[in-house]
């Protein structure tokens, strides 16, 4: 089996269509200039769910990752379809261990039909790209950046995820 270890694994939990997120990995390398190929597929962590709050934490997929083997890829990119939340944060569009390997993503804020809205392919992928982008920024050490349109700006909510680019500022890109 030829090496993994210079390519992004995108990793799935639980129930996630990988032939609608085809999108995906052609976009990943364009962008960061890795191969992304698709890795394993997961259950969702048990004991993730809390009830109360009708939500997943996010720290048990991270947890997932983190227990793949170390030499299979240079980063792991979980996706799941599950709306995420952390503590303090009353939900996330995605989590990452900054410079670490492992980072992740839920589709089911970037979906319209979320918000009751109809369902529109093109802005989802583009949300979806935009997210994974910058979880995976932050895998390879960079923060929040205060570029509005650089990919590294914190969403705090989806229009700001519509607002700025996929693409790093130049600050961004040369501290990679």
């Amino acid at each position: 089996m030829a090496s993994k270890q210079g390519s992004i694994g995108l990793v799935t939990f639980g129930d996630v269509d990988r032939d609608s997120l085809s999108f995906l990995p052609p976009a990943l390398e364009e962008i960061l200039g890795l191969p992304a190929e698709w890795g394993p597929s997961l259950s969702i962590p048990e004991g993730s769910y809390r009830e109360k709050r009708r939500q997943y934490l996010a720290a048990p997929f991270i947890e997932a990752l983190a227990d793949l083997p170390d030499d299979a890829y240079l980063r792991l990119l979980g996706i799941t379809d599950v709306d995420f939340f952390t503590t303090g944060l009353n939900f996330i569009f995605g989590q990452a261990i900054i410079g670490g390997r492992e980072c992740l993503i839920s589709l089911a804020r970037l979906r319209p039909s979320f918000y009751g809205q109809q369902d529109d392919a093109a802005l989802f992928q583009e949300r979806v790209i935009k997210e994974a982008v910058h979880e995976l920024g932050h895998t390879f050490g960079l923060s929040h950046c205060g570029d509005t349109r650089c990919v590294m700006m914190f969403s705090n909510s989806l229009s700001d995820t519509d607002r700025k680019s996929s693409s790093f500022c130049d600050a961004c890109r040369s501290s990679i």
